[in-house]
């Protein structure tokens, strides 16, 4: 169940960014509440205006950006959130929350956030199967992320292999059975 559930996602720079706006649509069907955090090359390939028309917010993607309630944005969403899910998790974000990077808006709301985390990665096969990008999820799964597996099929680079970002239906599914569990 996702009534009245406050989720944030947040979207990384990957071609799966454009199955982001129909998860917003799914997940507020669902009766979720939701703000979108957006890396800079996430918005290279779905637009702040298409996000905030799905989510009815605004979508934070400058950190640097004037605050107009005198309250950093990435402590701000990360009190508002009750979880936040990165899809598509890309092996840059991937990497930036292993090592403990926070250069951007998502990244530094990570670091803030203190309530469960779900990633949906989504890259080539050979990226998603790397040594260094298995250790990395690895490393995060150490402090309870939760990985929703990438699905085999056809991917952008016009191979086929395990790394297309799930669908977003099986995400919202994924996510409902959390919340009936805990």
């Amino acid at each position: 169940m996702l009534r009245g559930k406050k989720i944030l996602l947040g979207i990384s720079g990957g071609i799966a960014a454009y199955k982001s706006p129909e998860l917003v649509r799914q997940l507020i069907a669902e009766g979720a509440e939701v703000r979108v955090v957006a890396t800079k090359n996430a918005l290279e390939f779905v637009t702040p205006v298409t996000l905030q028309t799905v989510s009815k917010n605004k979508v934070y993607f400058e950190v640097f950006e004037p605050i107009n309630n005198f309250n950093p944005e990435h402590i701000s969403h990360s009190d508002w959130g009750d979880l936040l899910v990165v899809a598509p998790a890309t092996a840059n974000v991937i990497g930036k929350f292993a090592g403990g990077i926070a250069d951007d808006a998502l990244s530094t709301l990570f670091l803030a956030f203190d309530k469960p985390v779900f990633m949906a990665p989504a890259m080539n096969t050979k990226m998603y199967e790397h040594p260094i990008v298995q250790r990395n999820m690895r490393q995060l799964q150490a402090v309870d992320v939760q990985f929703i597996e990438p699905a085999y099929g056809e991917l952008a680079c016009n191979t086929v292999g395990k790394g297309r970002m799930e669908e977003p239906e099986n995400i919202v599914a994924f996510l409902k059975d959390y919340f009936e569990e805990n």
